[in-house]
């Protein structure tokens, strides 16, 4: 199993690569986002998810594992399939997707090529609650889904992370954190720091805990 590639570009083309490993070309296919970063003749190491079928092998490539594994996560909801999860990759990033499946999205999610309202709104549902634990990190993590860290799907910044990890402490379950803490944080700047983010949240949660 092919699970990491180093050599030279040799072509790009319309969702694909040719990569010459000592004298062989391997096919990749790739997300947008991974080939516009790719230039011919240039030196690359891309991560491979290979894919095995009865009438084909196909190695899809991303210059970061953490690109490689939102493609493998996203890829376990039905009706995502390979082509379908690297068109997603193509316009989200793992923070976009991270807020857009938080705040149940679904027209973030549908920019997608291939991806109608029913699928968007299947992956915002099947996903939310997985992501919402990922970003508290292994400890909340259900069995068998990566979390944050150095070769893993990262869910939101250190910030976001710390907030939805304090507004769990005061009692609220992970995926009422999440989603209140991604719908503040797009009333923010950017670098909106942990406390704002948890006012923020709280703020968002308020009505619907008391009724306001």
């Amino acid at each position: 199993m092919i699970a990491l590639l180093k050599g030279l570009i040799e072509e790009v083309g319309d969702g694909w690569a040719v990569i010459d490993v000592s004298g062989v070309g391997y096919l990749v296919f790739c997300s947008s986002r991974t080939l516009g970063r790719l230039g011919i003749g240039e030196a690359a190491s891309i991560h491979i998810e290979t894919h095995v079928r009865e009438d084909h092998i196909h190695l899809y490539g991303f210059l970061e594992t953490n690109e490689r594994e939102w493609f493998k996560l996203l890829t376990t909801v039905q009706g995502v399939g390979a082509k379908v999860g690297l068109a997603i990759l193509s316009v989200l990033s793992g923070d976009e997707l991270t807020h857009a499946i938080a705040a149940g999205d679904k027209a973030q999610v549908g920019r997608a090529n291939g991806v109608g309202p029913k699928l968007a709104g299947r992956i915002v549902t099947e996903l939310k609650d997985k992501v919402a634990k990922m970003a508290l990190g292994p400890a909340a993590a259900p069995k068998g889904v990566k979390v944050a860290g150095s070769t893993d799907v990262a869910v939101g910044g250190d910030n976001t992370r710390d907030a939805v990890s304090a507004l769990v402490n005061l009692g609220y379950s992970p995926t009422d954190a999440l989603t209140a803490v991604s719908h503040a944080a797009g009333k923010m700047d950017e670098d909106a720091d942990v406390s704002a983010l948890i006012k923020g949240g709280l703020a968002e949660l308020g009505p619907k805990e008391f009724g306001r």
